[in-house]
């Protein structure tokens, strides 16, 4: 086991560079998560808005 951590002696760049992309990944969904949410809020609050106007879109 301790020889697949190790990876030939290049563990100690691989496993950085693991951690560093699941980190970027992570991040990213999160953000893109939160961005997405915030639109929705915003297409909701303009509805509201537009439905107690009376107007109607159809």
């Amino acid at each position: 086991m301790a020889d697949f951590f190790a990876m030939g002696g290049y563990g100690g760049y691989v496993w950085p560079a693991y951690i560093i992309t699941v980190a970027v990944l992570i991040a990213a969904t999160v953000v893109s998560l939160q961005a997405h949410m915030r639109a929705r809020r915003s297409v909701q609050r303009l509805e509201d808005d537009s439905g107690e106007n009376g107007e109607s879109q159809t």
